[in-house]
């Protein structure tokens, strides 16, 4: 190794050096050299508490050995050359102005006017006090402007140094403000959306709108922090409180009912494999479509076992039309200037039966319950997600009862609509509030029939064979956690029988959640489960997936089956220690 004076005083060495570079710096081996065809490579490293680039480059020692008394003519005609910058000064600069810059800050209280109302009134005054002291208080180390917008709602603005903290922390205000107990029956819970990533504050407020818009779009209960393109998501463990009001549900279905008018064709989808909740809420919507005179046509590819016996009701009747149903392929070919896109049961935009109608189409409306993620469908003219809905047919059921007073429903219509909201409830086991009864109700009332729905809903032989033998095998990790996997050699659609089997292992006592693991068509399906203390949407979410916190599902691709279980368990072990679960 030769080195000229700079890097002798930068390294500490003398000019006869003759050890090999890692003996200094252990960074530098071999291996990270470039090779012939790459020629040229960069590195960061650290020296004696300084921060320096290594650039490494690959050049002809022939070309240059000529007259050059440090060079060997050997037979290696190639050699290494390292030069040195010293970015110490400039990475600390660079790391003042990120701790310098302000960050914005949205906090919102969940449940405010439900928490009061759930008090006595000599005490919602103390309670109220209570609320300001916690979120100020909170606050007050990082030295930030707390101001409050309206009785539940803050902006807080801080440097971006204290966020780090924050973060670090998980944000303990979420799990803070829960601990106010004066009287309220009702558990507080609170929404953050943090915007940075601007040198201009008004853009980092918009940011901030925009985080806290998924905080409750997710349900939440959770700290949203949207730096630039990243977003990172703390808290959403809590069980979702319904909000029993039926201004919201008028309010969308009003503006429904615009879009519909101004327009005279309607495509409506819902996501790949179409579950019953997909079809009957696009049902519900293709309904009210036909009612108002539209031509409208579902979208709809692989007919799922579940759905087949609902879908085949509709099929050759003469008051249907033979394109009531279209396949993906040819959805793209009846888009014109008057075409409304309307998404079901699903808000990202590769999750849909044709994402290429998203794209062609100016005109889209998004109904979902699931709460949303970073890949949102976007542009949507209306977007109504609602995570406090036990289901997209609850939704389209509520929507019904307002676009028209006129619509009346068929029994089989009915059925559909039905059994969508008894299969994403469990049978009205979970993620059951007023509202599901209510919608279930008016189905009820236009002929819905509870023995009907659960013959069609019934599982074959082999279907229930397979979830018997997919039990028998199951693995409980960590004495909580129930993991099988299920074989749908055979069966129609196996993805069904999976999601049955994480239902059935919740029946054990002491499992906290359920991950049932099904390949299919090159593809690794998980079927999550849980019934109130492990948030499985959380879980999903970090192997790319989503739902809700007691229902939730991700489909895992170039993995084995054993390589599944092992992303299941390293998941789990994280959020434990994390402190997640």
């Amino acid at each position: 190794m030769w080195t000229n004076k700079a890097m002798q005083d930068c390294l500490g060495v003398k000019k006869d050096f003759r050890k090999n570079i890692n003996t200094i710096l252990p960074e530098v081996t071999t291996s990270i050299f470039p090779d012939d065809e790459v020629g040229f490579k960069e590195i960061r490293l650290t020296f004696q508490e300084r921060d320096y680039k290594a650039e490494l480059k690959n050049i002809d020692a022939d070309s240059i050995a000529e007259g050059v008394d440090i060079i060997e003519r050997s037979m290696d005609s190639s050699m290494y050359v390292m030069y040195l910058f010293d970015e110490t000064d400039i990475n600390t600069y660079i790391q003042k102005l990120k701790d310098e810059r302000f960050v914005v800050g949205l906090v919102y209280i969940d449940n405010y006017e439900e928490a009061l109302d759930s008090t006595d009134d000599v005490r919602r005054s103390l309670l109220a006090g209570l609320i300001d002291k916690r979120v100020n208080k909170y606050f007050s180390p990082g030295s930030a402007i707390v101001r409050k917008l309206e009785k539940d709602k803050y902006i807080v603005v801080f440097r971006y140094n204290f966020l780090e903290k924050l973060m670090q922390d998980r944000f303990s205000l979420l799990e803070e403000i829960k601990s106010i107990k004066i009287g309220n029956e009702m558990t507080l819970t609170l929404s953050m959306g943090i915007g940075t990533g601007s040198a201009e504050y008004s853009k980092n407020y918009d940011v901030a709108k925009a985080a806290m818009d998924l905080a409750l779009g997710r349900g939440g209960d959770q700290a949203v922090v949207k730096d630039g393109e990243k977003i990172l998501y703390y808290g959403g463990k809590s069980q979702q409180m319904e909000k029993n009001t039926r201004v919201k549900v008028r309010v969308k279905a009003h503006a429904l009912r615009q879009i519909l008018d101004n327009n005279s064709n309607v495509l409506v989808m819902g996501h790949t494999l179409a579950d019953i909740d997909a079809f009957g809420s696009a049902l519900g919507i293709y309904i009210i479509a036909k009612k108002l005179g539209k031509e409208a046509h579902i979208v709809l590819g692989e007919v799922t076992s579940s759905v087949r016996p609902f879908v085949n009701r509709f099929i050759d009747k003469e008051e249907y039309p033979d394109d009531m149903f279209i396949k993906p392929d040819d959805a793209p070919s009846k888009i014109n200037a008057s075409t409304v896109v309307i998404v079901v049961d699903v808000n990202r935009p590769q999750r849909t039966e044709c994402p290429e109608l998203l794209e062609k189409c100016k005109t889209v409306v998004v109904f979902d319950h699931h709460r949303r993620q970073s890949d949102t469908i976007t542009g949507a003219v209306l977007s109504y997600v609602d995570p406090y809905a036990s289901s997209a047919s609850e939704m389209i059921t509520e929507m019904i009862q307002y676009v028209d007073d006129n619509i009346k429903l068929k029994a089989f219509e009915a059925d559909a609509l039905y059994a969508g909201i008894n299969i994403d409830t469990d049978g009205f086991n979970s993620k059951s509030g007023p509202r599901t009864f209510e919608a279930a109700a008016f189905l009820r009332r236009h002929g819905a029939d509870v023995t009907r729905v659960r013959k069609m809903l019934r599982s074959n032989m082999n279907e229930y064979k397979e979830i018997a033998r997919a039990v028998s095998r199951v693995e409980v990790y960590k004495d909580a956690f129930a993991i099988s996997i299920f074989n749908g050699d055979g069966i129609d659609t196996p993805t069904v029988g999976g999601a049955k089997t994480a239902n059935d292992l919740l029946d054990i006592s002491g499992i906290k959640a359920s991950f049932v693991i099904t390949p299919y068509e090159d593809k690794i399906y998980v079927s999550a489960r849980s019934i109130d203390e492990v948030n499985v949407q959380l879980v999903m979410e970090k192997l790319g997936g989503g739902g809700h916190m007691s229902i939730a599902g991700a489909q895992l691709t170039d993995c084995t089956i054993d390589q599944a279980i092992n992303k299941i368990k390293l998941t789990l072990d994280n959020m434990i220690k994390d402190g997640e679960i």
